[in-house]
């Protein structure tokens, strides 16, 4: 007011704070105006103060919000009815890697896959209508060109008279708790699988110790060595920790040797159940749970199944080697004929071919052949013994 008054004119654009009795303090704007007379002389002024406390309560609002979206992780964006990008966060910079200045502006059909392009129209449609679309799972693109699962929250944004003008986005990427999922499931249904091959080869077992027992002492005797044999070729399915594995190694065919230790013995013809032939090379411990599971799968199908169900099959393992390669071929012989091939792949093919690729870096195929099947396995060297074959080394070669 004594501005005002001095300078003649009014004073504008300032705040205030005013203290009242209570000690609270309210926030103001004053509007100091001096006032003339008809000669246009100075004969006083008059002030009104405005509140507001409101709007220093919205401002504090809108800045505490802006905060919140730029240090989300989420990917947080808005756009038009049009589907063009209006604004964008530091979370969507880091999930979908184009910066606010490479992406405002542009339509965000550019994060959408080919084959989810049809997403785009009714998600607008929908926020025209003025409805909210809540957590929907999806895939979008980076700009590198990769995939990833998101979940994505959409609710219309209104303009100061009412009416829809755009959409906020929410992105959450749940790519890793999408693979966790998939991961715990998948390791369900093997324990699921594992644990039925177990009662299945339990009882394989008894059948095969039933042929060659004269007493019921000597087929409990039986029963009980094959089932301890069981429990050491188990053994070898589980990982050792990583404080005794580094460093270790297996040779292979003992590896093979205690896995199918269980099924060994003759057939009715007095040939060997199960043979092994070729090179024999020393396993990394890394690599020897992998191998152990895949000899068990084929054991206990060939158990349940093939040329050890009956009486008269046997299996001949033939290894051999390569600079980068070790090959593996598994075949069964004298067991129940086999009129055609298998038309679908099973839990247990699924895991071990998700074995053989992923984990022992190789390929697996199955022949299924009138008279038993054959499985061709080949691993990456490597991952398998640590090292590339050396010049002029041609292995161990044993038969069991």
């Amino acid at each position: 007011m004594a501005l005002a008054i001095r300078q003649k004119q009014p004073n504008r654009g300032m705040e205030a704070v005013a203290e009242r009795p209570d000690g609270t303090r309210v926030p103001f704007i004053p509007y100091p105006t001096p006032l003339f007379d008809a000669d246009g002389d100075l004969i006083g002024a008059v002030n009104m103060l405005l509140d507001i406390t409101d709007r220093k309560r919205g401002d504090e609002a809108v800045r505490r919000l802006a905060a919140i979206v730029e240090s989300s992780d989420d990917a947080i964006m808005t756009k038009d009815l049009d589907g063009v990008i209006m604004t964008w966060n530091k979370g969507a910079e880091r999930i979908f890697g184009y910066t606010a200045e490479e992406i405002v502006g542009k339509s965000v059909m550019v994060l959408i896959p080919e084959d989810h392009q049809d997403e785009e129209p009714s998600i607008l449609s929908k926020i025209r209508n003025g409805q909210r679309i809540d957590h929907y799972e999806t895939v979008r693109r980076r700009k590198d060109g990769t995939l990833l699962a998101i979940s994505l929250t959409v609710s219309p944004v209104r303009g100061p008279d009412g009416k829809i003008i755009g959409a906020s986005k929410v992105a959450r990427d749940v790519s890793e708790l999408k693979r966790a999922q998939q991961q715990r499931e998948l390791l369900l249904r093997e324990m699921d699988h594992r644990i039925k091959n177990l009662f299945a080869l339990a009882s394989g077992l008894v059948a095969l110790s039933v042929r060659s027992a004269t007493t019921t002492k000597d087929l409990a005797h039986k029963v009980g060595e094959r089932l301890g044999a069981l429990a050491r070729a188990h053994a070898l399915t589980i990982a050792a920790s990583p404080q005794d594995s580094v460093g270790q190694s297996v040779m292979l065919h003992a590896l093979i040797s205690t896995i199918v230790s269980p099924y060994d013995g003759k057939t009715d013809a007095g040939e060997l159940r199960i043979a092994v032939a070729g090179v024999d090379i020393p396993i990394l411990e890394d690599a020897v749970t992998s191998l152990a599971l895949l000899l068990n799968e084929f054991a206990t199908n060939a158990t349940k199944y093939g040329a050890l169900s009956v009486p008269t099959g046997h299996i001949e393992i033939a290894i051999s080697e390569s600079p980068d390669k070790v090959s593996l071929t598994w075949k069964e012989c004298g067991g129940p004929r086999i009129d055609r091939a298998i038309d679908h792949e099973g839990f247990g093919s699924v895991l071990s071919r998700m074995t053989v690729t992923q984990q022992l870096g190789g390929e697996i195929a199955r022949d299924w052949q009138p008279d038993g099947l054959c499985i061709r396995l080949s691993v990456d060297r490597a991952r398998l013994t640590g090292a590339p074959l050396a010049g002029g080394h041609a292995g161990f070669h044993d038969q069991a």
